[in-house]
C-alpha cells in the first residue's frame, strides 16, 4: 500500500483563515511554506492579498458562510503534504482600546467557526495570534477556551502565551497572544531572539526600516516607491507638528496649540506623538498614518508616517503591494501580522515537522 503520510520532502500548504492582505502567509512563503488559499471579508485585503499571492486562491467571503464543501478541492483527503491552519480572527471585541465592549459583537465569535474545518480536516499544525485581551479567561468560557477544548478533543499538543514582537526582531512595541499547535509532538513557541539579555541583538528601531526612504511633504505620494503616500495636514496640524520634537509629543506645545479636551488631560500622550529614529515604534493600529491617532508623526519630517513607512515597522518587504484607498491600506497594514514574526514561527513549525520526519515519528 501506497504511504499517505505527509512526507518531510513536501512543502507545508497554508490555508490562512481571516487573511487580511496577507502578513502571516508573507511570513510563511519566506520561510519556505506554499499558501494555498486565503479568506477574509475585506474586498480591499482580498485584492491585496491576490496582487501578492498568485500562486494562491482567495475566498473572499464571511466565513460564516464558508462551507466544509468550499476547502474540500484544495485538501484531499490522502495528503502526502503537512497542512497549516492560520487563523487571525477580528480582534476588536477584545481590544483594550474598545473600552465599550459590546458581549452582541458578532466578531467576538468568529474564532469558533474554525472548530469545524479542524475537525473535518485535522491540519498537522495550528496557528492563531490575537491581542493579549482574546486569551484564556477565568470562566473558561471564552473563544481560546472553547478552541482549546476542541484542540484536547483531537490530541493537539498546544502552547501559547503572551509575546512582545519587539523581542523577535520586530521594531515596534506590540505584544499579542500567539497559540500554536501541533498533532505530531509538542512544539513550543519560538524562544524571543532580540533585546535582554541578548546584546548582540538589540532591539530593532525605527530608522532601520524606514531611514532609507525618500522625503516627502504630508499628502504627497512618491513615484519612486509603491505606497510610499502620505496623509494631508489641516494647516492646524501642520503647526503642531511643526512644534513637536522627535520623540516629542503634545505636551511640548505652545498653549494655544493643544486642543480643549487635551488641556487638563494628561493622559494619552501618545497621541499627536512623533516617532524617534532610534526607538521602536509604538503599536501600529488601523490608524496608523493619522497625526492625531497615536504616536504616528514621522521621526524628522513634518507629516504622519506613510503607508509604505508602516509597512516597513510591519516588516513587510519593499515588493509587497498595498491596493484600496489610503485609509483601507492603512487599515489592512495595521491589521495584520508582522512577517517577520509569521516567518520565525514558519521556520519553527517546519524544523519540528522535519525532525519528526526524519525521527520517523510522522
Amino acid at each position: 500500500m501506497p504511504d499517505n503520510r505527509p512526507s518531510s520532502k513536501e512543502q507545508v500548504r497554508v490555508i490562512d483563515f481571516f487573511s487580511g492582505c496577507g502578513g502571516t502567509s508573507a511570513g510563511l512563503r519566506e520561510a519556505g511554506m506554499k499558501i494555498v488559499l486565503g479568506i477574509d471579508i475585506d474586498p480591499d485585503a482580498a485584492a491585496t492579498f491576490q496582487a501578492n499571492f498568485p500562486e494562491a486562491r482567495f475566498l473572499c467571503r464571511d466565513i460564516r458562510k464558508v462551507q466544509i464543501t468550499d476547502l474540500e478541492p484544495y485538501l484531499p483527503n490522502q495528503r502526502p503534504y503537512p497542512l497549516l491552519f492560520s487563523a487571525c480572527a477580528p480582534c476588536q471585541p477584545f481590544s483594550k482600546q474598545n473600552r465599550e465592549k459590546d458581549r452582541s459583537d458578532k466578531r467576538a465569535s468568529l474564532l469558533n467557526q474554525l472548530h469545524r474545518f479542524v475537525r473535518r480536516f485535522l491540519p498537522e499544525y495550528i496557528l492563531l495570534e490575537n491581542v493579549p485581551g482574546i486569551g484564556p479567561t477565568k470562566q473558561e468560557d471564552g473563544p481560546i477556551d472553547r478552541f482549546c477544548e476542541v484542540l484536547e478533543e483531537h490530541r493537539y499538543h498546544f502552547d501559547s502565551a503572551v509575546v512582545n514582537f519587539l523581542d523577535y526582531g520586530i521594531p515596534q512595541t506590540r505584544r499579542r497572544f500567539v497559540l500554536t499547535a501541533s498533532r505530531l509532538g509538542t512544539f513550543n513557541l519560538p524562544a524571543p531572539i532580540h533585546g535582554g539579555q541578548n546584546e548582540e541583538k538589540p532591539h530593532s528601531t525605527v530608522w532601520e526600516w524606514i531611514g532609507h526612504l525618500p522625503p516627502i511633504s504630508a499628502g504627497e505620494k512618491s513615484d519612486a516607491v509603491p505606497n510610499h503616500w502620505a496623509a494631508g495636514l489641516s494647516p492646524l496640524n501642520l503647526k503642531r507638528i511643526a512644534n513637536t520634537p522627535e520623540g516629542g509629543d503634545r505636551r511640548d506645545w505652545p498653549e494655544e496649540l493643544i486642543p480643549p479636551c487635551h488641556r487638563h488631560h494628561q493622559g494619552h500622550t501618545d497621541v499627536y506623538g512623533r516617532l524617534s529614529r532610534q526607538r521602536p515604534a509604538s503599536t501600529l493600529t488601523t490608524r496608523c498614518i493619522s497625526f492625531s491617532n497615536g504616536r504616528f508623526g514621522h521621526p524628522t519630517q513634518d507629516r504622519a508616517l506613510s503607508v509604505r513607512e508602516a509597512a516597513c515597522l510591519q516588516t513587510f518587504p519593499p515588493e509587497f503591494v498595498f491596493t484600496g484607498s489610503l485609509a483601507s491600506m492603512a487599515s489592512q497594514v495595521g491589521n495584520a501580522v508582522p512577517v517577520l514574526f509569521a516567518q520565525e514561527l514558519g521556520k519553527a513549525i517546519k524544523d519540528h515537522f522535519e525532525s519528526r520526519a526524519h525521527r520517523g515519528g510522522l
